[in-house]
């Protein structure tokens, strides 16, 4: 109940339509409750009586009560479905916010499979409970105690042998809603996992044809999908069950109604008319009794849905912004890492007390093996997770105390792999800076070496890029990402400087967008060629969290150590031989 009351308290920023909607109800169910009432009329004043009028009277109030109740009903409808789109409008923008704000430590367990089926199935599941269920089992509740007063007042006694079936509806009801909650959890869940493995396949269909996989990834999604239909057959199969003991209770208060109003009817203490009235009146009885089951079971799974989109709502990012933060400005670009510590909450040591100190406009070249902790240490300074030792400082101003987004505006990151949207160039270029002129976007596509074969798409600028930027090679997406940096500004630069995968020519026009790019910044840099440590101002090496080198260059390749080893393998022979860096590093050098 904790969860559906929580849905329902979205109901409170749109109070217009809650009371539109049971308006509505309360319409169609004065009209439904009467029509038994008229009927009862007709027979009793009007046939019983011999009364054409009374009998003519009756038809025409049937036939405009009836009217009334349909009148209602669709009110009734329109309104639940106005009132529910607005709450998973409002559910979606709070779910949809709070993913926005989760640090990545949030984003490298929980599965973009789940997060897409929590902010759609789960969502739309709660708002099909809002929209039909809820208002569906108001109206029956309501109908129920109009029909129960209704009765009190025609016959008491009767009224009192319907009301004995009550108690074991409650109970029976109660029972299989126990039983059904957690099975439509599984359901939600395994949903989830079946939109995961969808989501995966679809994403790695490169993958699953070049590898032929195409009968093995089905079988995976098979399996997930059945799981999903055998754990819903499961609770329907329990949620169904309850109909025919409330069928059973419903035909036992009919038997009740015909032996003791009938003999009552046969000695004259009852009219015929009270008797037919009462009739119709277990027929709209049978509303509430034959739709609580149906109620129960969808309560049950929208009360799931719904407290797996509140866990994604309630999650606490553990990247905080300090209520005192105050914004960064008129950055200069001095960054200092102060016996940097982190560790993920496994307990895993990345990073082990990393200090450096980068002057405004030095480029940091960053390089070590697999694992040594480059990727985290260049995640910590825009703040995607946060150190768990030590400070990070810009300009002498600790980094946790100022503003996200005025941090991550002053901090541009270039990632190895390039995400481009689903839009234009011009979109993807000005992300960033959507208000940015067009001799602004010209001028950083220039940068970024891209201007030239921008002008010979068919469209220009506003040529669309496709999914993912899957219309451009990877070289080309890797420059737009530096022109949409380039249009940012930032006084500070993180980077993946990776080239291997690309040709001379492409690697050619990326270095020199790069350089374009760090002029005047202060960089920090994985290095993944030695030509990039040989232009750096700084080179530390990195190995198993620790700094294990660190100076220019020409200093490190006199000391013993890795960074020598690489040189060694990748530099030497064709620096001695005057023929400069290679063009083919050892496979090492790529970690």
């Amino acid at each position: 109940m904790r969860n559906l009351l929580r849905l329902l308290a979205y109901m409170r920023y749109h109070k217009l339509g809650v009371a539109s909607a049971f308006a509505a109800l309360a319409g169609s169910v004065a009209f439904t409750s009467a029509l038994p009432w008229v009927l009862k009329q007709a027979i009793d004043v009007g046939i019983g009586s011999r009364n054409r009028r009374a009998l003519v009277i009756s038809a025409i109030a049937i036939v405009l009560f009836s009217i009334g109740r349909g009148s209602f009903a669709y009110l009734l409808s329109y309104f639940g479905e106005s009132l529910s789109q607005h709450v998973a409008f409002d559910l979606r923008r709070d779910f949809y916010g709070r993913v926005q704000t989760l640090s990545f430590a949030f984003h490298d367990q929980v599965e973009t499979g789940q997060l897409m089926s929590r902010a759609t199935v789960d969502v739309e599941s709660a708002r099909m409970f809002l929209g039909q269920s809820l208002l569906r089992f108001a109206y029956a509740l309501v109908l129920m105690v109009a029909v129960i007063v209704i009765m009190l007042r025609l016959d008491w006694r009767l009224g009192f042998l319907t009301f004995l079936t009550i108690p074991a509806t409650m109970y029976i009801t109660y029972h299989v809603s126990r039983r059904t909650r957690p099975l439509w959890m599984q359901v939600q869940q395994q949903i989830g996992v079946e939109t995961s493995v969808l989501q995966e396949s679809i994403a790695g269909m490169k993958v699953v044809k070049a590898f032929a996989q195409e009968d093995a990834q089905f079988e995976r999604f098979r399996a997930a999908n059945w799981a999903v239909r055998e754990r819903s057959l499961m609770a329907n199969r329990i949620a169904n069950f309850n109909q025919p003991f409330l069928l059973f209770i419903l035909n036992s208060v009919t038997v009740l109604i015909l032996l003791y109003g009938g003999h009552e009817a046969l000695g004259g203490a009852l009219t015929i008319g009270t008797l037919v009235a009462f009739m119709e009146y277990r027929n709209q009885l049978a509303l509430p009794i034959r739709q609580v089951g149906q109620l129960v079971n969808q309560g049950s799974r929208a009360s799931s849905a719904a407290q797996r989109v509140f866990e994604v709502i309630d999650a606490l990012s553990e990247v905080r912004e300090s209520p005192d933060a105050r914004p960064l400005e008129n950055v200069q670009g001095h960054v200092r890492f102060d016996d940097v510590s982190f560790g993920y909450a496994s307990g895993q040591v990345v990073l082990d007390q990393v200090t450096i100190d980068a002057p405004p406009g030095q480029t940091i070249a960053l390089l070590g093996e697999t694992a040594s902790g480059k990727s985290t240490l260049i995640n910590l300074l825009p703040r995607f997770y946060d150190v768990t030792g030590g400070a990070i400082m810009i300009d002498g101003v600790d980094i946790r105390s100022v503003t996200l987004e005025s941090l991550r505006r002053n901090v541009g990151v270039i990632l190895q792999e390039p995400f481009l949207f689903s839009a234009s160039v011009r979109d993807n270029i000005t992300y960033g800076r959507p208000d940015a002129t067009q001799e602004e976007i010209i001028e950083a596509a220039k940068a970024a070496q891209l201007h030239d074969f921008i002008m010979t798409l068919p469209e220009g600028y506003e040529t669309w890029v496709g999914e993912r930027g899957g219309t451009l090679s990877g070289g080309q997406k890797q420059r737009v990402a530096i022109a949409r940096m380039l249009l940012l500004d930032p006084r500070v630069l993180v980077l993946d400087d990776s080239t291997s995968a690309v040709d001379m020519e492409t690697e050619y026009l990326i270095q020199e967008a790069l350089a374009r790019v760090m002029e005047g910044r202060t960089s920090f840099v994985i290095a993944h060629r030695l030509r990039t440590a040989q232009r750096a101002d700084q080179v530390i090496v990195l190995d198993k969290g620790r700094v294990v080198q660190r100076g220019r260059h020409n200093e490190l390749i006199q000391q013993p150590g890795y960074y020598r080893e690489i040189y060694e393998i990748q530099l030497a022979d064709e620096i001695n031989a005057g023929g400069g860096a290679a063009s083919e590093p050892d496979e090492r050098v790529m970690l």
